[in-house]
């Protein structure tokens, strides 16, 4: 897969605009601010194909990328406090919508800030994704921002917050690079797995 020749199909603001399920797809969720457009952006090699927003909440499409037959899948951040009741039904009508529907789904990339303990919000995700028995790989952002010893201690605290191995968690860093092959190769994996 070439990963740097990606590039923005759509956005879809209610789940009647979004697109026919005519590929495999990839999907990314996570709590606002928790940096999924700048790993999206790190693993695509491009620096601003996914719009960083210095405002948490301003996503509020689902945006899709195209990449060589493959849909990336950008959900809107959830949990971020500053949005209208009405805003936040309408943010939750379009992610059930999406994944409500018969689509070719490979694969969740659920990310979770390396620093802090999971939200509220983050686990109610991680229950769905559970109990729709989504694929699912959970990475932790933001990894270069803690030192060594931070570091250690949140990655054996962090298992036991989630309920969840270790063995299914991703260290990643947009700044580094850390994770970012490997997140390549677990997509590859995922998508060609059942072509």
């Amino acid at each position: 897969m070439k990963f740097e020749s990606a590039y923005f199909e759509l956005a879809a603001g209610t789940s009647r605009q979004l697109p026919a399920s005519d590929m495999p797809e990839v999907v990314f969720a996570g709590h606002s601010n928790v940096g999924k457009s700048s790993l999206i952006n790190k693993i695509l090699g491009r620096k601003s194909l996914a719009r960083v927003s210095s405002q948490p909440g301003k996503t509020a499409t689902i945006n899709f990328y195209n990449l060589d037959g493959v849909r990336l899948v950008d959900l809107p951040g959830y949990g971020f406090a500053k949005v209208s009741a009405a805003e936040k039904k309408r943010w939750a009508e379009l992610i059930e919508g999406y994944f409500n529907q018969e689509r070719d789904l490979r694969l969740v990339v659920m990310l979770i800030d390396s620093r802090h303990p999971a939200s509220k919000d983050d686990m109610m995700m991680l229950d769905y994704l559970i109990e729709g028995q989504f694929p699912m790989k959970i990475v932790l952002t933001k990894i270069d921002k803690l030192k060594p010893n931070e570091r250690k201690n949140r990655l054996a605290a962090i298992p036991d917050e989630l309920d969840i191995d270790l063995a299914y968690m991703l260290p990643f860093s947009a700044v580094t690079g850390e994770g970012a092959e490997e997140l390549r190769s677990i997509i590859t994996e995922c998508v060609s797995e059942q072509e």
